[in-house]
């Protein structure tokens, strides 16, 4: 069995909000959007890399198709990286957009620069360029 690429998930409070995050603020284009009586519930979402996500709103007390329960989400247990070409220019463009900063850029033994930002769900998004 060979598996050939992955396509995370993320459960969203306020979809439109995270659209517009992961959209408007990083980049991301539209790949597909499905909707329940005109409204998105599921949007997928691509880098021109091809990197790509999805976004799901997720109302209280839903439980997903694999039968386990997606809210409340007690902690954060995903994390995005995105590189991008300037780091420091990045963060302060989150910054004023009124995303919270959770690391400001810094410079690492690997030869990265990289800061953090939270998504509105407060899922840590990773931004990275090359020291």
């Amino acid at each position: 069995m060979e598996y050939r690429s992955a396509f995370p998930m993320l459960a969203c409070d306020d979809l439109e909000r995270s659209l517009a995050f992961y959209r408007d603020a990083l980049g991301f284009e539209e790949d597909f959007r499905f909707e329940d009586e005109g409204k998105a519930v599921f949007v997928s979402l691509k880098l021109s890399d091809g990197t790509a996500i999805g976004l799901g709103g997720v109302p209280e007390g839903l439980a997903g198709i694999h039968g386990l329960p997606q809210r409340p989400i007690a902690g954060r247990f995903f994390e995005l990286c995105v590189y991008c070409d300037d780091v420091d220019t990045a963060i302060e463009e989150l910054r004023s957009l009124g995303h919270p900063v959770l690391v400001e850029p810094a410079d690492m033994p690997w030869d990265e620069r990289m800061g953090y930002v939270a998504d509105p769900d407060g899922h840590p998004v990773m931004v990275v360029s090359s020291a």
